[in-house]
């Protein structure tokens, strides 16, 4: 029987922050509807669905789909800063998000160390 990774912290945490991602986002101009704001997008919603596909798949895999959420959760961190430097957004807009990912990256990291230890 596979695993519910709805049922995954990490997953919830990530969903969390899709939700806060994407209310940032609306706040975008508009001429980046189709630049940056596709890619914080995508970045963001990478997260939690190579969760979901790697547990889904199984233990072998899951290292691999969580590696690739560690790499799309480094994306977004640098889209975030990239629209504070572009003075789109401010720090204090995304205090919250950029916390939120460095708890999910510390989760990631202790579940891949966690399943790598086991093989």
């Amino acid at each position: 029987m596979q695993e519910n990774y709805q049922k995954l912290e990490v997953w919830k945490k990530s969903m969390d922050l899709m939700e806060l991602v994407y209310a940032l986002v609306k706040r975008l101009p508009k001429e980046e509807t189709y630049a940056l704001s596709d890619q914080i997008r995508r970045a963001v919603v990478s997260i939690p669905s190579n969760i979901a596909e790697g547990l889904s798949r199984g233990s072998k895999e899951f290292v691999q789909f969580l590696k690739i959420a560690r790499g799309s959760r480094a994306e977004l961190e640098t889209q975030l800063l990239i629209c504070e430097r572009l003075k789109y957004l401010t720090k204090t807009d995304i205090e919250s998000s950029l916390k939120l990912l460095e708890e999910i990256s510390k989760m990631i990291s202790s579940l891949i160390k966690h399943l790598t230890s086991k093989v």
